[in-house]
Formats: C-alpha cells, structure tokens, sequence
C-alpha cells in the first residue's frame, strides 16, 4: 500500500453489498494524489461499483472513503469534492455548450457573468471555447466529450472520475483523446481515477494500474510493474501478452514476445496464426494441453511461414520466466 499523505484518496475496508450478491468485498487501498489511476478488471469485478460509490452514487455497504482525511462516504455527491464525467456524456440536449458547462455552477447560485466565465475558461482548456453557443447534436462524439469533461471541471473537484469515457470512441479518436486527458491531468495536478476494462488504455494513461478480480484488488502498482512482473495467473492473462505454463511444480508466466520458434525444444502444434502488422502472433498447444503464444517478427514470420496444423518446436530463456504467487 502507498504512504500516506494529507491529500490521498483512500479506500478503507468498502465493502458493496447488492442483496446476497458482494460486488465489492473489504478493498482497502490509497491512491495517490495528483496522479493518474486506472481501475481495470473483467465486467463485473466491482470496478464501476467503487467508482460509483466514491462518486456517492451508490451507498456504502460497510468502510469508508476518506478525502484529504476526512470521511466522505455519508456526503450526497455535490459536496464531496469529487466529479464525475459519465460513460453516456449526459448532456442536456436543449442547452448550449456553454450553458450545459456552467449548469452546476447555476445550481449553486452563481451569478451568469461568473459562472459563463469559469465555462469559457474551461471549454478553452479542452480546446472547445469556438463551439460554446452549439447544441450538444451538432458535436461529434469527441467534441461531446470535451465538453463532459469540461463541465465534469468546472466545480474545481479535487478528484475526477471517469467511467469508461473512451468506449463510445473510435479507435483513432480513442488514441487521441488519450492523450488528452493526460494532459489536463498534468496542467489540473489533481487525482484522476478512470475505469476501464482496456488493458492498452490503462498501460498508456495510468501511473498506477490497480486491477480488480472478484471484488477485490489483485494487483496495484506502476503498469510496468503490473505487466512485467504480474503476481497472479489472472494478472498475467488479463493483462495479455504473457502465457501462463507449469514446470517443476509452479506457475511461471512468459512473455509471448520471449517465446520464440525454435530448430529445437517443446514440441507444439500450430492451432492458429493471426497477422498483427508488424509481428505475427503464431498460437499453439503443447503435448500437455497447455496453449503457448509465440509473437514472431513479421519479417522473420515470412521468411518461413507457419500454418496451423504444423507442427513447430518452442524456446525460451528460462530466467525470463517469472513465477506466480496464485
């Protein structure tokens, strides 16, 4: 667990219970501040439910949330010191994009001259100042999203969240709105936590993946770390590009791209061959029934293709391996 400090976001024992159902089960964990926090993990690992409930959109079965030391978790939403910005964008589709950034702002009695400004200021900060007397239809879906963002901002929240914002995107958009919202993260210095079930999107945003399995934290730290060095089999599966195999007893994982096509070593058979641009991931099966995934260079792939059928021999660094704790 992180040391703490005044400014934290920290989960103590929450617990989210649905009936006899738990979805989130006694996590404890503290982000730290000013960062970049993916939450990621299967449909229903309880991602959503821990955003939701910082979020104070679901109640608290048992634990607490505690902001800057003090507990949150009894406090209706708009006084937590936390945004969220929605999957679904929400938009109100009969105001401006100006009037839907500053809408918060009406609702607590902000004068229109100051809160019209504080919107311009942000819509400026999302690069969407030139589109502020537009409807929400007459964006595309990217332009929506800055706008959400923009108004998910304008009450100066301490903690923004994010469900999912990326998923109704396009993959070329998706990219460029990645980078984005890192950097508004970096200009704004506050905590981001953003749930996703992408594995790429986490590794190129988050300055900590925490990776939830079950109703429960599996794994927490830096991406690197989290995908080189995963502790559990469902880590290393759910964060791909590793293969989980037995020997001497244990669970090791190997990276895919360790495992190579070799003149000697574990017999295989080729079940499947799938062409990724600039690599070719050659999928087979052992004697043992175990599934291996070998990622060979395009160019080399070529050279001497493969097809399913065949039957190749498998080779790898054994210091490479890094072995499981589950």
């Amino acid at each position: 667990m992180a040391t703490r400090t005044s400014n934290d976001l920290e989960l103590v024992h929450l617990t989210k219970r649905y009936g006899q159902t738990v979805a989130v089960n006694d996590v404890s964990h503290i982000f730290p501040p000013a960062s970049y926090i993916c939450l990621l993990g299967p449909s229903g690992c309880g991602k959503s439910s821990t955003l939701r409930m910082i979020a104070g959109h679901e109640t608290v079965s048992d634990g607490a949330i505690l902001l800057d030391g003090a507990d949150i978790s009894h406090l209706p939403p708009a006084r937590r010191g936390t945004a969220m910005m929605f999957q679904s964008y929400a938009l109100f589709p009969h105001l401006s994009v100006k009037d839907n950034v500053a809408f918060s702002l009406k609702m607590k009695g902000v004068d229109k001259e100051t809160r019209h400004a504080r919107a311009m200021k942000l819509l400026d900060l999302v690069a969407m100042d030139h589109l502020a007397d537009r409807l929400p239809a007459q964006l595309s879906g990217g332009q929506q999203q800055r706008v959400a963002l923009a108004r998910a901002l304008v009450t100066e929240p301490r903690v923004l969240l994010l469900d999912e914002p990326l998923s109704a995107l396009d993959p070329f958009l998706r990219i460029r709105m990645r980078a984005e919202l890192k950097r508004l993260q970096r200009e704004l210095g506050i905590t981001f936590v953003h749930v996703t079930h992408g594995q790429d999107e986490a590794l190129a945003l988050a300055d900590e993946c925490v990776v939830m399995n079950n109703a429960v934290i599996e794994q927490a730290g830096p991406p690197r770390d989290v995908w080189s060095r995963p502790r559990t089999e469902f880590v290393a599966r759910f964060m791909g590009g590793h293969n989980v195999i037995g020997w001497d007893g244990a669970r090791y994982a190997i990276r895919a791209d360790e495992v190579s096509i070799a003149a000697i070593g574990l017999p295989a058979a080729v079940t499947g061959v799938e062409y990724q641009g600039d690599r070719v991931a050659v999928t087979t099966k052992t004697e043992a029934g175990e599934e291996i995934v070998s990622l060979v260079p395009e160019d080399r792939f070529f050279a001497a293709p493969i097809n399913p059928g065949e039957t190749v021999h498998l080779g790898w660094d054994q210091g490479r391996m890094h072995r499981l704790e589950a």
